[in-house]
């Protein structure tokens, strides 16, 4: 899995903030890994101009799925890593219910009805002959 950050010109995109992410990512999303091929984390300062102001932290995260169209989610929070786990969270539940859907449509079968209730009612006529 690919994690590819990046950040507004409001924010300093510096290493120590790239390995955080990178980690929170990879441990929340290391069980789905055989699925995403990538993962895009955009940071932003919405009220950057404001200078305060409330969940003016923005992050937008976009899963690449395998075979699947890109999934995103975004959460504003009051502090990045505020709101980098709320869109984890997020997109936690949304791949789980992605990946399980799909996984119950590949094993879900039609059962054969019970025994004895499939026979025609004209078959059943004929045996008191």
């Amino acid at each position: 899995m690919q994690i590819q950050i990046s950040t507004d010109h409001n924010i300093e995109g510096n290493e120590a903030l790239s390995a955080y992410v990178s980690s929170e990512t990879e441990q929340a999303l290391s069980r789905f890994s055989d699925h995403i091929t990538r993962v895009e984390v955009h940071l932003s300062d919405e009220n950057s101009d404001k200078k305060g102001g409330k969940d003016c932290m923005k992050c937008v995260m976009e899963a690449r799925l395998e075979g699947r169209q890109p999934t995103a989610v975004t959460h504003q929070a009051t502090t990045l890593d505020q709101a980098v786990k709320g869109a984890l969270n997020k997109l936690t539940r949304l791949i789980e219910s992605t990946v399980g859907r799909s996984g119950n449509q590949r094993g879900h079968k039609a059962e054969p009805p019970p025994s004895g209730l499939d026979i025609p009612e004209d078959e059943e006529e004929n045996d008191d002959l």
